[in-house]
């Protein structure tokens, strides 16, 4: 029998009850389009493979599934993307059982697979100076790149929160941004004075000569709002002028704002709300900041460490 997700896109394939589950993320979890697209695809991807089987969703069973992992290995899927996978089937098999359409969670003996701990990239602090150091402030597109930088750097923001801020989502009475971050939550951000200052002069002097024509806070020469290629390529841009070789991204920002908290002495618990993360263990891939500040600390002050 030919596979049929080469004969039809994995988002042709539908079910009554895959349906409900995505109108109920979408309706009453609030997830954003991407998020959707993304539950979609996995489970799409669990229905073709079952329509190839000849397998009913509703019989479906933890035999079954162990044989829908294989056949994801066996297309190439590593570690990560199978994580994701299970995380999109969980979500769907808890909502399943509270629905009663299953007796028993299905997947309830799948385990995640072992993923590889990569530390963060991110950038020191003199490497961040040198880059904050360089846009031509004098003019509208540097004085406009100079606020995105200081920005990343000073509130840990993810691209897609930067290019969809809006004028109001900025307090210059109290110095905080309205982030809309992830899962279409809210979350409030302290900047710094020197970060403050130039975003008030940005808003004030610079801003009004793009003509806006959107109501974004960033703008390009039309006066329209930036896409994330453009975020990108002014990185890259700026990196390459401040002698930095490797690659970097605007998450990098993320990573070294996350990483230079926690090692001026910022708990984790902190540096999660600050970041928008929903779940303690997202932020644990810093804790390598963590685990060197007690090194440090234990060989300063344990009365042996000098003998």
């Amino acid at each position: 029998m030919a596979r049929p997700d080469k004969e039809k896109n994995i988002n042709e394939y539908s079910h009554p009850w895959v349906d409900r589950y995505l109108e109920h993320l979408l309706i009453e979890k609030g997830l954003s389009e991407n998020s959707l697209t993304g539950y979609a695809n996995d489970l799409g991807s669990l229905l073709a493979f079952l329509e190839d089987k000849s397998f009913a969703l509703k019989d479906l069973t933890d035999r079954t599934l162990f044989l829908y992992l294989t056949h994801l290995r066996a297309r190439g899927l590593k570690s990560r993307s199978l994580a994701r996978h299970l995380s999109s089937l969980r979500g769907f098999f808890a909502f399943a059982v509270g629905e009663k359409w299953y007796r028993e969670d299905p997947g309830q003996l799948l385990e995640n697979p072992k993923l590889p701990r990569k530390l963060p990239e991110f950038l020191s602090r003199e490497e961040i100076s040198r880059i904050l150091a360089l846009p031509d402030t004098s003019t509208p597109l540097g004085m406009r790149d100079k606020v995105m930088l200081e920005l990343l750097y000073a509130a840990g923001l993810r691209v897609s929160e930067l290019i969809g801020m809006k004028v109001l989502d900025y307090d210059p009475q109290v110095g905080m941004l309205k982030v809309f971050g992830k899962g279409s939550k809210d979350r409030l951000i302290p900047i710094h004075y020197t970060a403050q200052d130039f975003l008030n002069r940005y808003l004030e002097f610079t801003r009004p000569g793009f003509k806006p024509r959107e109501d974004f806070m960033f703008l390009n020469r039309s006066g329209k709002g930036l896409t994330r290629q453009g975020v990108w390529k002014l990185i890259k841009k700026y990196a390459e002028a401040a002698g930095i070789k490797r690659s970097i991204s605007p998450h990098t920002f993320r990573h070294s704002f996350a990483t230079h908290l926690l090692e001026g002495g910022a708990d984790l618990r902190t540096v999660q709300i600050l970041l928008g993360h929903a779940d303690i263990s997202a932020t644990e891939i810093y804790t390598h900041v963590e685990a060197n500040r007690l090194k440090t600390l234990h060989r300063k002050f344990h009365p042996r460490s000098s003998m």
